[in-house]
C-alpha cells in the first residue's frame, strides 16, 4: 500500500516537472496572437510601471529610466553624452539639466544671454516646457505611458512563441516577430501577464519593464525651483 502511494506520488511529481507551465498563469499554453493581446491589455490596464533601457530612433540612441503612470511621469533621458530629467504632471512638462546642457545662446523671452549666463541661471532648475514649443510633443512622449507602450509593444511580422526563460527573477515566455528579426517580447508567466523585457526590431534598443502597478509621487516642483520662459524654451 505504502509502496503504491509512493509510486503514484513519484509519478505525479515527475509529470509536474515535465510540464513547463506547471505553477504558471497559463499564458504559455496560449497561441502567440492571444499572448500578444493579453500582455498589451495587461500593460494598458496597469496603474504604473518603470521603463529603463535604450531606444534607438532617428539615428540617435536614448538611454531611458522613466517611471510612468496615467497622470504623467518622471525620470532621466541620456543622449549624445548629455543627461536631463523630465517631469510631467498632467499637462505641465518640465526639463531639468545642469549648466553644460544649456550650452547654446538663449533666444527666449528674456533676450540674448551668454552661454555661461544661461547655464548658470538654468543649472539644476525645472524649466517649464511651453505647450506651444516644438520640443513639447517630442519630450512629453517620454513621459506618456500609453503612447510609449503603444509604440514599444508592437512586434513586426509573423508572431510565434519562443523560449521560456527569466527576467528579473520572474519566469517568462518569449514572443517573437519573424523569428526575432521583428522584435522579441518576454511575457511574465507569473501573476499578471505583463511584458517584462523587449528587444526592439532591427537592433533598435532593449528595454526592461518592471514595477508594474507600483505607485510613486508625482508633484509639481516648487516655484523657487522653476524657471518659466513663457512661449519658447532657450535653444539647446
Amino acid at each position: 500500500m505504502v509502496g503504491a502511494m509512493c509510486t503514484g506520488l513519484a509519478a505525479g511529481l515527475a509529470a509536474c516537472g515535465d510540464d513547463p507551465d506547471a505553477g504558471t498563469n497559463g499564458v504559455g499554453k496560449l497561441g502567440p496572437d492571444t499572448i500578444q493581446a493579453r500582455t498589451v491589455k495587461a500593460a494598458r490596464g496597469a496603474d504604473a510601471l518603470r521603463l529603463d533601457g535604450t531606444v534607438v530612433s532617428g539615428g540617435k540612441t536614448y538611454k531611458l529610466d522613466m517611471r510612468l503612470k496615467g497622470g504623467g511621469g518622471t525620470g532621466s533621458v541620456t543622449t549624445g553624452g548629455s543627461t536631463f530629467r523630465l517631469l510631467r504632471v498632467d499637462e505641465h512638462l518640465y526639463l531639468k539639466a545642469d549648466a553644460d546642457f544649456w550650452s547654446h545662446s538663449d533666444d527666449g523671452a528674456e533676450g540674448q544671454q551668454s552661454d555661461g549666463a544661461a547655464g548658470d541661471k538654468l543649472d539644476g532648475k525645472y524649466v517649464k516646457v511651453p505647450a506651444g514649443d516644438p520640443s513639447y510633443k517630442r519630450l512629453s512622449t517620454f513621459t506618456d505611458k500609453d503612447v510609449l507602450l503603444d509604440g514599444l509593444l508592437t512586434l513586426h511580422g509573423t508572431l510565434a512563441k519562443g523560449d521560456r526563460g527569466t527576467s528579473g527573477g520572474v519566469r517568462t515566455i518569449a514572443l517573437t516577430g519573424d523569428e526575432g528579426s521583428g522584435g522579441t517580447l518576454d511575457v511574465s508567466l507569473e501573476g499578471t501577464a505583463y511584458p517584462m523585457r523587449l528587444e526592439r526590431a532591427g537592433g533598435a534598443g532593449t528595454l526592461r519593464l518592471t514595477e508594474w502597478g507600483k505607485d510613486f509621487p508625482l508633484d509639481e516642483p516648487t516655484a523657487a525651483d522653476t524657471v518659466d520662459y513663457g512661449r519658447q524654451l532657450p535653444e539647446s
